[in-house]
């Protein structure tokens, strides 16, 4: 068996009057983050955390956002293409820990929902997927409520 971990970073804008999408779920907020898709941070960071423990590129290299398929897309769908991408190595999904860097609003009642939308976009169980937040304390752009920022980490394994 190989077994292998990632890494993911993501951060996105926030603007007043924008949808604000975290693991597929809408929050109610006055902010949202802005991207060529759906700016869901969370979801672009377990990407990218998938993608480079398998050694392939990032996010950007396979959904450019330049290219009009990808405008306004559910990340979750883009998720799922990722772990097509990894199914074609060989590679099937261990789990995933992700952690949320943001002010407001609060996560914690919606994980639960962020958990389900992921899992089944990764075709895996929502134990094998951890989302945490935490607060900047109101330090820098995370703080002015002016950014939102994601990290994860993977476990990939090739029996």
């Amino acid at each position: 068996m190989k077994i292998k971990v990632g890494f993911g970073f993501d951060v996105h804008q926030l603007k007043d009057q924008h949808p604000f999408i975290l693991g597929g779920v809408k929050l109610e907020h006055h902010k949202g983050a802005f991207g060529h898709s759906d700016a869901d941070v969370l979801t672009h960071a377990i990407c990218d955390a998938l993608l480079g423990a398998a050694n392939l590129r990032d996010i950007g290299h396979h959904f450019k956002n330049t290219d009009e398929r990808w405008k306004g897309i559910s990340s979750l769908i883009l998720l799922t293409e990722c772990v097509k991408l990894l199914a074609e190595k060989g590679f099937t999904v261990g789990n995933v820990d992700a952690m949320l860097c943001l002010e407001a609003p609060k996560i914690n009642p919606h994980v639960p929902a962020m958990k389900k939308n992921i899992a089944q976009a990764m075709g895996c169980d929502e134990e094998d997927i951890s989302i945490k937040a935490t607060t900047n304390e109101t330090m820098g752009f995370i703080g002015r409520e002016e950014g939102v920022v994601a990290y994860a980490v993977c476990l990939i394994e090739k029996k």
